[in-house]
């Protein structure tokens, strides 16, 4: 509270009189040095001071090394994030912070991919995978699947409406159905972004049907195959990434639904020409009848799908700096940002996604506060509670690298105080063109009162930003709140912010170059986290978390 100068003046004036008593001098003189303090900043002068090296030319050397084409796009499980981790690793351990995992700086991820081994034999001739046929693996159970049949039941569109029923007095249980992915009887439409989505969904409800009358599986005609894009063949011909956890594991033997086999007019043509037509004899036929043409076509099939396990090497890495009071250390304050992005694309001049943005400026930061925290320690100005700087891998797959740490906590949950992750820190938005000073905050307020209040003094007493709260919400459309790497602590009731300068043209895209990047920015924003850390681990206690996850107030 600030003291009124007039109380001042008061103060001054009684010290200068003689008839005050030498001991009331000393009282008096204590309680003047109180008051006069109180209207001095609330600025900490060593949290500035070591602030010193969280600047613009610094993160333009961190950033230009992360964010450059030789990085790849840092995609996990791939040799830029590799660089990337081994990048961080080093200036952890240069700054002196100490490596938590049994003495070491990585935190490795139980993470493997699943390639996946398909045949399918056409009359005794094997179709060539992706050029003639895919099986999209997230059909294929662990376990995998074969089938050997010498019959092929096909239902032309799969269809049962407006009078016309392609299943009418057809039984598909036990049977391997083929039908068009796309169409119907008579004037099929112009395809369109709306038809395609329309496709896809009735498709959707013919597997289902198919699925419900135990069908054992399914050959969808996909003509589409035969011009495939280059991304999604790099999709298809890419293994996805997965944690091996319980969870996980249990849902890949599970059942995935029915098997699909999805060719293209190669494979098609062959299966008709054994029924005596062809793609367009049979599509002509209905179109010309206006009825099914659902029938048997006597041929030898067989297909089978293994998914093959690989490990990949993924990894969190961690840098730990020991609080200095013997009871608060083992309270942790975790600070995060995700060094992985999106890696290579196949598509246009430039391949290299560099995520400058998203989140090599959130790692430069990670980076930033790091090396000054490990400076206030060695000049004996360390922070009373223990700081622990994670950079995690994974995030653009799912939040993975912070879901294996939070299920995996090299330091109790119970004991992190507060997460402060981020994400996206050195550009800015189409809403603050005019005014680059700003940065969202998200999920200061959703589980401790406390933190916001902290969070938002830090800015005020040190940075001066503008605290955008727009997105601070669980109802967002964007549903920013649980697309970060703080999710996976808030889910456990800790306390987290949430610091994002939001989405741009460049999101995702090539074009998120550090070109682009608004470096004095980058900088300030990293400054606030700084001076916010500095608050939570050096305050008389840890925030209270008033809240439940849903946001209604604890009892």
């Amino acid at each position: 509270m600030k003291v009124a100068d007039t109380e001042i003046e008061w103060i001054k004036s009684l010290v200068k009189k003689p008839y005050i008593l030498f001991m009331k001098k000393h009282i008096i003189y204590i309680g003047l040095v109180a008051l006069l303090s109180c209207t001095s900043s609330a600025q900490n002068k060593n949290a500035i001071k070591f602030s010193k090296t969280i600047t613009k030319d610094n993160a333009y050397n961190h950033l230009s090394v992360l964010a450059s084409d030789e990085y790849e796009g840092r995609e996990t499980g791939k040799k830029g994030a590799w660089m990337a981790a081994d990048y961080i690793r080093n200036h952890f351990k240069s700054f002196g912070l100490k490596g938590p995992v049994n003495g070491n700086y990585f935190q490795k991820i139980d993470m493997v991919n699943y390639d996946l081994a398909q045949i399918l034999t056409v009359d005794g001739q094997a179709a060539e995978v992706i050029k003639d046929f895919y099986i999209p693996g997230q059909t294929v159970a662990k376990d995998g699947f074969a089938f050997n049949t010498n019959s092929i039941l096909f239902v032309g569109y799969g269809l049962n409406k407006d009078g016309y029923n392609d299943f009418e007095g057809q039984n598909v249980a036990g049977k391997v159905v083929m039908l068009f992915k796309s169409g119907q009887p008579i004037g099929a439409p112009a395809t369109t972004p709306a038809t395609v989505r329309a496709d896809a969904v009735a498709l959707n409800g013919k597997l289902k049907f198919l699925t419900e009358n135990k069908a054992t599986a399914v050959i969808v005609v996909d003509l589409t195959i035969d011009n495939m894009s280059p991304n999604l063949k790099a999709y298809l011909e890419s293994s996805p990434l997965v944690m091996k956890t319980q969870e996980n594991i249990d849902k890949m033997k599970a059942i995935q639904g029915l098997v699909t086999i999805n060719i293209g007019s190669v494979v098609a043509e062959k299966i008709f020409s054994a029924a005596g037509t062809s793609i367009e004899g049979i599509k002509k036929k209905i179109a010309d009848s206006g009825n099914p043409a659902s029938q048997e076509i006597k041929i030898s099939v067989t297909a089978s799908a293994q998914k093959v396990e690989k490990p990949v090497r993924a990894e969190n890495v961690l840098g730990f700096l020991e609080g200095s009071d013997p009871k608060l250390k083992k309270e942790v304050v975790v600070v995060t940002g995700h060094y992985d992005h999106i890696g290579l694309t196949t598509s246009g001049e430039d391949k290299v996604n560099n995520g400058a943005d998203d989140d090599g400026s959130g790692t430069t930061g990670v980076l930033m506060l790091a090396e000054a925290f490990a400076k206030a320690k060695k000049a004996g100005y360390g922070p009373k509670r223990s700081i622990l700087f994670m950079t995690v891998v994974g995030e653009e797959k799912g939040l993975l690298g912070s879901e294996w740490y939070s299920e995996h906590p090299i330091f109790p949950l119970e004991n992190t105080i507060t997460d402060l992750n981020i994400d996206m820190i050195g550009r800015g938005d189409k809403d603050h063109e005019s005014d680059n000073n700003f940065v969202y905050i998200i999920g200061s307020d959703m589980l401790s009162s406390d933190l916001d209040r902290i969070g938002k003094k830090a800015n005020k007493d040190y940075v001066n930003i503008n605290l955008d709260e727009r997105y601070n919400n669980r109802t967002d459309p964007n549903r920013f709140y649980y697309r970060s790497d703080h999710y996976n602590f808030a889910k456990h009731g800790i306390p987290v912010i949430f610091y994002f300068n939001g989405v741009h043209p460049e999101y995702h895209q090539p074009g998120d170059e550090i070109a682009k990047i608004d470096f004095p920015m980058l900088a300030k924003r990293a400054q606030l986290v700084y001076f916010t850390a500095w608050e939570l681990a050096n305050g008389l206690k840890r925030p209270i978390v008033d809240k439940n996850e849903d946001g209604t107030p604890k009892k």
